[in-house]
């Protein structure tokens, strides 16, 4: 059953797609409100949470932020909503990473902060 987490964002949009694991963290999420705040473009979660074996088998890292419920990545199809989009994120991440036709973004704190990458 999907909870309301923020205005925004209802729990089901986190969860694993091959087993259900929905272990986001709620900190994340508020981040994520925050810059959804910011922001006139919807953003839409195509990959939050993830077990090891769907990460394996989307390619993720090891050591994939996703696995701690500390990240997700949101449609970015065209240059207009990308640029929308990361000025909206920039209000409350340090690390981003940007696709073709989506961004990554992460709060793991353990990891490289103030920087962006490209995929």
């Amino acid at each position: 059953m999907s909870k309301q987490l923020t205005t925004n964002f209802h729990s089901d949009e986190f969860k694993c797609p091959c087993c259900g694991k929905d272990d986001i963290d709620m900190n994340f999420v508020i981040n994520l409100q925050i810059a959804r705040d910011h922001s006139d473009v919807k953003f839409i979660i195509t990959s939050g949470v993830r077990c090891e074996k769907h990460n394996k088998e989307v390619g993720g890292k090891e050591t994939s932020s996703h696995l701690k419920g500390l990240a997700c990545d949101l449609v970015a199809q065209n240059s207009s909503t990308r640029g929308l989009l990361l000025k909206a994120i920039y209000h409350s991440f340090l690390r981003v990473g940007i696709g073709k036709d989506f961004i990554h973004v992460d709060d793991d704190m353990v990891k490289a902060q103030n920087v962006t990458w490209l995929y």
